[in-house]
């Protein structure tokens, strides 16, 4: 899901926006050398795909991964590589153009990761230009879309229809700003109900020009959304203005909380706006960490992070299936930007659980996800480095691009054409985490400079309401969360302690109530609620290996 999710914001925005017909683009891995990662064949295969196919589709662009190894770049590292760097940078983009950035970095400064982008761009010309001549070798039918011959009915029907649109542009040009940018709208609820004016008046005005219902719901319906969203941006390029009054580098107001609910071992509660999240931890014992397996192997994960978006954050109703793909890619992003201020489990053998429930949103909330995560995770003293926090940059731009302005902690109306969603994650000292899509055919190495600098910024402030709240983790567990006792044995005492078939360490589990979990490497980890019992099975280990 993730891998189909990256490469989707990869190619979407390369599509012809006018064309109504769906695309499905399946990438099936056929084959596994079990040394390189699967996921940049499998975008450079689907930009392949595309660039044959006959379809409108403005590509074709390239992909990369990038490592870094003792202060040197590494292109497309093996699965060896990727365990020895520090950052994992996935670019995607045209020769010129950025489109599309994934990455995790152990708090990496923002200008290696710009020069690792730049590296990045240049080395993925390879792949272009492998599929540029593919699609000199291959005879592409190109997709007509405009096959059907129109009637004289139909010619007269779109004619008619480009009259009605033609008199529903000339009525917005002259009255959306006057609606909209009459006065600050704080809030996004303000916000729709000036769209609904905006929709009204409209609907009054065509009435009087004796237009009936069903058009003028066509009329209303292929118009309104789009001339408001050309006119915020209109309003950013040429006023710097926003519809909520804030400077184009301005956050909006933030507040941080912890010990929120009283039974659970750590909770944080972060509010950007009308964006809001609660964070809950629960600890667990060593051998209750995640069991993975899949085409790269086998693996454990001791740290997980889930992200919950209910219908009730965004004033809906609506039914209740299972995890979306967007929540699934939401939560993995919050995880990624916490995972290198964990401690190690030599130093904290819990398994951890971090939940975020979604409580209103209006604007990334899976930056509020890593806040909330960082905050709870201290919360519940876990040992974490420092505050890891997370901000969402924007973008308004022309067509051409040849103006822009970057836009700190973007909401609702602010990301239409033209725009981007830009997540950055990190501490104090670096960043952590990256994700960017864009709506645009691509970002320029000066658009990405700027904001990384404006989004450093940003997270800066960020940080500083976090650390406000708890800037260390609390010296004390919740006295609801299990205590582990660990202690190393000799490797070769393993055995003595688990029995035949298992039958010395079940009895200890059974009369002590805990949970006993022993590493290769002669690791015994003893889980308790009950810190007498806990100590009572440590020393019948200790008695059996003394």
């Amino acid at each position: 899901i993730l891998t189909g999710r990256m490469i989707d914001r990869a190619i979407r925005p390369l599509f012809n926006d006018n064309e109504r017909r769906d695309v499905q683009l399946i990438v099936t891995v056929l084959s596994v050398d079990g040394e390189n990662d699967y996921d940049i064949v499998s975008l450079i295969a689907a930009s392949a795909a595309l660039s044959i196919s006959g379809i409108e589709w403005n590509g074709p662009i390239g992909g990369i991964r990038v490592g870094l190894i003792e202060n040197e770049f590494v292109f497309n590292p093996s699965y060896e590589q990727q365990a020895l760097s520090s950052l994992d940078l996935i670019v995607a983009g045209t020769s010129k153009k950025t489109i599309m950035l994934e990455a995790g970095a152990n708090e990496i400064k923002e200008d290696i990761i710009f020069n690792a982008i730049k590296e990045g761009q240049s080395k993925m010309q390879e792949a272009i230009d492998l599929i540029k001549k593919l699609q000199q070798e291959v005879t592409v039918k190109t997709k007509d879309i405009k096959k059907k011959l129109l009637s004289a009915d139909d010619i007269k029907n779109k004619e008619e229809k480009e009259r009605l649109l033609n008199i529903g542009r000339e009525w917005l040009s002259k009255n959306i700003k006057e609606n909209l940018f009459n006065k600050i709208y704080y809030t996004k609820n303000e916000r729709k109900m000036a769209m609904r004016v905006i929709k009204e008046q409209l609907d009054e005005y065509l009435f009087s020009q004796n237009i009936e219902k069903a058009q003028r719901d066509f009329v209303i319906k292929s118009l309104v959304e789009i001339m408001v969203e050309e006119e915020v941006t209109n309003a950013i390029l040429n006023e710097k203005r926003r519809v909520d009054g804030r400077a184009l580098n301005e956050i909006r107001l933030l507040s941080a909380d912890t010990t929120i609910l009283p039974r659970n071992h750590g909770t944080g509660l972060f509010s950007r706006g009308e964006t809001q999240v609660l964070s809950i931890v629960t600890l667990g014992a060593p051998g209750m960490e995640q069991t993975l397996e899949g085409i790269e192997g086998q693996s454990k994960k001791r740290y997980m992070h889930h992200y919950n978006f209910p219908p009730y954050c965004v004033g809906e109703a609506s039914p209740l299936r299972g995890t979306g793909r967007r929540e699934i890619g939401h939560g993995a992003l919050a995880e990624k930007a916490i995972i290198p201020v964990l401690p190690k489990k030599e130093d904290f053998p819990y398994t951890i659980r971090v939940v975020s429930e979604t409580l209103g949103s209006n604007g990334s909330s899976s930056m509020a996800s890593t806040c909330g995560s960082s905050l709870a995770l201290m919360d519940a003293g876990v040992p974490i480095k420092t505050q890891v926090g997370g901000i969402a940059m924007g973008l308004a731009s022309n067509k051409d691009m040849s103006r822009f302005e970057v836009l700190t902690d973007i909401q609702d109306l602010e990301d239409g054409p033209g725009g981007m969603d830009f997540k950055i994650t990190g501490t104090k000292d670096g960043l952590t985490a990256i994700q960017l899509d864009t709506k645009t055919d691509g970002l320029t190495e000066e658009i990405i400079a700027k904001t990384f600098k404006q989004g450093r910024e940003a997270l800066n402030q960020v940080l500083d309401v976090l650390n406000k709240e708890l800037s260390t983790p609390r010296a004390d567990l919740s006295p609801y969360a299990p205590r582990i006792i660990s202690f190393r044995v000799n490797p070769e005492k393993i055995g003595a302690i688990i029995g035949p078939g298992g039958k010395i360490i079940n009895k200890i589990i059974e009369e002590t109530e805990v949970s006993i979990d022993i590493d290769d490497d002669g690791l015994v980890m003893i889980c308790s609620t009950n810190s007498e019992n806990g100590k009572k099975a440590e020393k019948m280990v200790k008695d059996i290996v003394r």
